[in-house]
Order: C-alpha cells, then sequence, then structure tokens
C-alpha cells in the first residue's frame, strides 16, 4: 500500500548554501524541494514549501500556520507528514505541533547542521529518515518526534545541544525513543500522551526570563504591564529564586499575570524542595506553577498553547503539571 505523505519545507540550514567566502546563505528555492524518495512506489510525497526561511525567523503565528495545514492533510486522508526546519527554534515548532496536532497522524521533524553543498552534508540523509518515519506504521499514535543523526527523539524532550555537531539533538535523562537502522524503524521507549489543545489563534505577550546570581527586580518589573499574558522563569537549581526577585514576583501574580517556574539546569525536574526566603516552597505558596520536566523555551511554548486555548487557574496550571 502506497502511503502519502506531506513535506512542508520551512526553510533553515537544511535549505541553504555555503556561498565562496564559507558564509552560509538561503537559496532561492529549498534544495529538497525537488527530492524524490518515491521509487520504490511505495511512499507518495506531497512537497510544498510552505516557508523559506532561517530559523530564527520562526514564530508562534508560522508554526500555528504548519500546524493547521497538517490538520488539513489529515482530514484529507494524508497518511503522514515531515516537516524540515531551522535547528535553532526546531524543538519550540516540534512541541507546538505536539501540543496543538490531537491525533494518531505521524509527524516528523528534521533539519541538518550542515548546509546542502557542505563536505558531509546531512540534509537528504536526515529527510530520507524523517520519510521512512512518518511512513513507518509503528509511527502511528507516538505524537510529534524529531528525526536527525539515525534517532528518534519525542517533541517533549528533545532539545539542541551543540551549535555546529550533527549530533547535537539529544533527550536529557530519557535518550531517544527510537532509531533508524538500514531503513528499519525501531520504537525502543513510549512517551505517555499528553493533552493536546488545537487552538486557531495564538495569543502575544508570554515571555522567557532566566534567574541568574544576585538577580534583582529589574527585569520583572518591565514585564509587569498589561500586555504580558504570562511569564515563564528558569529558575535556579530545583526551582528557587533570589530574595531580591520576591517582591516583583508578588506584583506580576497580584496583576493576574501567570508565573511558570522551570529549572535552568539542563538535567532534572524543577519543584518546591527548599524552604527558605526564594526557595522552591516559598514561590509554590505565592502561587508560582511548577512545570515539570520541560526546558524554558519549551514550557514558554506550552504556556503560550494554554493561554490561547482559553485556560485559566487550576485548568491551566493542571495542563501546565501534566
Amino acid at each position: 500500500m502506497t502511503k502519502k505523505i506531506l513535506i512542508l519545507h520551512t526553510g533553515g540550514t537544511i535549505s541553504m548554501s555555503e556561498d565562496e567566502t564559507g558564509k552560509i546563505r538561503p537559496n532561492a528555492q529549498n534544495p529538497l524541494a525537488t527530492v524524490s524518495l518515491a521509487a520504490s512506489g511505495k511512499v507518495e510525497l506531497v512537497t510544498e514549501e510552505i516557508f523559506n526561511l532561517p530559523s530564527p525567523h520562526m514564530t508562534p503565528e508560522r508554526m500555528l500556520d504548519l500546524s493547521l495545514r497538517i490538520r488539513r492533510a489529515e482530514a484529507a486522508g494524508f497518511d503522514g507528514a515531515v516537516v524540515t526546519h531551522g535547528t535553532d527554534t526546531l524543538e519550540e515548532t516540534a512541541i507546538f505541533l505536539d501540543l496543538t496536532i490531537s491525533s494518531q497522524l505521524p509527524v516528523v521533524v528534521t533539519g541538518a547542521m550542515r548546509s546542502s553543498n557542505e563536505v558531509g552534508s546531512d540534509g537528504i540523509y536526515n529527510f530520507r529518515q524523517a520519510v521512512a518515519v512518518a511512513s513507518a506504521p509503528d509511527s502511528l499514535g507516538k505524537g510529534v518526534v524529531v528525526v536527525m543523526n539515525d534517532e528518534i527523539h519525542s517533541a517533549r524532550y528533545v532539545t539542541k545541544t551543540h551549535t555546529t555537531n550533527v549530533a547535537t539533538f539529544r533527550t536529557p535523562t530519557f535518550g531517544p525513543i527510537g532509531i533508524v537502522s538500514d531503513g528499519h524503524v525501531n520504537y525502543v521507549q513510549t512517551i505517555n500522551p499528553q493533552e493536546h489543545l488545537p487552538i486557531d489563534r495564538v495569543l502575544p505577550g508570554v515571555f522567557l526570563v532566566k534567574a541568574y546570581a544576585g538577580m534583582g527586580p529589574e527585569l520583572l518589573q518591565a514585564l509587569d504591564r498589561p500586555q504580558t499574558k504570562g511569564i515563564v522563569i528558569e529558575a535556579l537549581g530545583a526551582g528557587n529564586m533570589p530574595p531580591q526577585t520576591l517582591g516583583a514576583l508578588q506584583s506580576l501574580i497580584d496583576h493576574g499575570i501567570p508565573l511558570v517556574l522551570v529549572s535552568r539546569c539542563f538535567n532534572g525536574i524543577a519543584e518546591p524542595v527548599y524552604d527558605y526566603e526564594g526557595g522552591g516552597v516559598n514561590l509554590a505558596q505565592m502561587g508560582i506553577i511548577y512545570c515539570r520536566g520541560l526546558t524554558g523555551p519549551k514550557a514558554r511554548i506550552k504556556l503560550l498553547v494554554g493561554l490561547s486555548a482559553g485556560l485559566t487557574g487550576r485548568q491551566l496550571k493542571k495542563y501546565l503539571n501534566s
């Protein structure tokens, strides 16, 4: 049976070339747009160049465009989707799609660390592996995954760990959920399903702040305004803040702005375990929401999706804690 796979190209290094000076620039057309992997007759690729943008140009509004296009593709009978993407913000787009596409449709996000004409370019190879995963029967119901360097990672936890290495995408603590070897797709673990919110709009005004030693209230005070809809804080250690920030945090809470806390640590989970001024116990008592296991950028996307779906109060807290 032939699988019909939607290919959505968005730009990024996977679509760029190195010029004569060694600088990497976007091409007028994505070189993958004309790649065909369907010679065997088992896969039919329907290719669309939905964007042609460097990864830092990606926005939640464009993520929503991708999500809506994939939802329409499922309704039209497609068997899977592959999104090619720049790696700088790939993990954020991947979790946005995972949170907003409430379906069994296999969705794979992939990219490249080397441009199309560099020695050792990994774009076509990663693209081929991504198509294999999107068309594999075992990918049904796995949620959105990221496929890079022969590994399959859950969109929920994968992160970019190196600026240039082709093995940059890793899942701290848990590891990949599968591998691709000699054309075979092998899943080695599963991820518990999460709540999906098929939103059709995204709210502005959701911010991310990183804590540091000696941090004062200034950054938080600058965000204490009516346009701010929510803030994610990458806190210290297991989830603690410098005491100088407590007044500004309380003011934000008093003004009804949801505050969500994660750890700035690479591994581990933020939780309220320390009972001192600015410790996690203190922060939780103030009403700050702990989001377990996500990085700051991913928690910001989850808060944005929850707020855009109209969640507030206990509903929002439950959603972020799940």
